[in-house]
């Protein structure tokens, strides 16, 4: 994909996130009361939970880093599943970008405001939404548009003849990628969980007036079964993206010593790796090679036969 299309989809994300909070700033500083224009209305309202209000009825610590973290791992993900599509598909794309930046818009508030701005009203036949905002208008939009592509064009998003049978092309090699990338995510986890614990924790004992047993037990607990919920997520997630990699590292090498192997057994035929296939190269190298050994088969068989004369003739026997 090109640097323009590139730089489309993730530009998508940032104008999306800044139209949101230039809404969400205006309704802030102009809506003071409840206005109705037909079945369209504006109202100010804070939600501390997701979108429509899921996620209200937890408690507010549990809830606030919840919300967020699911925020941070939206992005890994995000740019996970825009280098892992193995075509264009610049509806998908813009569709998750849009969707993301939605997202990223109200977990910005809870960040910022502790709960997300709603100020829109719909109201049709007496029936009156919840209130909502400009952020979860465009995830639906967003949603609409990766539906449609999954549904209309999924073929082109996992071919059937783009599969390898072969899950664990070379185990030995692909359990430990898969190991280490998630040897190292744990380290950053723990590093991470020992920091903002502990910095929770001497918060808590210097600035909370009270029983300090209590507090902890309201505050660091949740923390703490949220971030152990949270690494295991991101730990398996690192270990299915580690096997998905590891494969198309393994894949094109597996491929090309196959390929070799008929060539050695008199079989010519093109190396076709998989679309996204590290190491695209080989095929231009198989190519060369089956080029050469073609070439060397035709010289072998135009090549004159030696002639026989006076001098080299053997021996006429007696």
């Amino acid at each position: 994909m090109s640097k323009r299309k590139w730089l489309l989809v993730y530009l998508t994300v940032l104008i999306v996130f800044g139209v949101d909070q230039l809404s969400k700033t205006w309704a802030l500083n102009h809506i003071t009361q409840l206005e109705m224009h037909g079945f369209w209305g504006l109202v100010l309202h804070r939600n501390p939970g997701a979108i429509l209000g899921t996620f209200a009825n937890l408690p507010p610590l549990l809830r606030v880093v919840s919300l967020s973290t699911a925020g941070a791992f939206l992005i890994f993900l995000f740019g996970i599943l825009q280098y892992l599509l193995p075509k264009s598909l610049m509806v998908l794309r813009l569709g998750m970008s849009i969707l993301l930046g939605g997202i990223l818009g109200n977990v910005w508030d809870r960040m910022h405001h502790g709960a997300v701005i709603d100020f829109l009203l719909l109201r049709f036949f007496g029936w009156t939404s919840p209130a909502f905002n400009v952020a979860d208008a465009l995830q639906w939009v967003g949603y609409i548009l990766v539906v449609y592509i999954l549904l209309t064009r999924a073929a082109e998003i996992w071919p059937d003849k783009n599969n390898r049978r072969i899950v664990w092309i070379n185990p030995s090699f692909q359990l430990k990628y898969c190991f280490i990338l998630s040897l190292i995510g744990l380290s950053f986890s723990i590093i991470s969980g020992v920091f903002s614990y502990s910095y929770l924790q001497i918060t808590i004992d210097d600035l909370v007036f009270g029983s300090p047993k209590m507090m902890e037990q309201r505050f660091l607990v949740p923390f703490f079964q949220t971030y152990v919920i949270m690494t295991l997520v991101f730990l398996v997630g690192l270990f299915v993206l580690g096997r998905i990699l590891s494969h198309r590292i393994a894949g094109p090498l597996y491929a090309f010593e196959r390929y070799l192997d008929d060539l050695l057994e008199g079989k010519e035929r093109e190396l076709k790796l998989r679309a996204g296939d590290e190491f695209k190269h080989l095929e231009e190298v198989a190519e060369k090679i089956r080029e050469k050994l073609h070439q060397s088969k035709n010289a072998t068989t135009e090549a004159p036969a030696p002639s026989v004369t006076a001098e080299n003739a053997p021996p006429e026997s007696d």
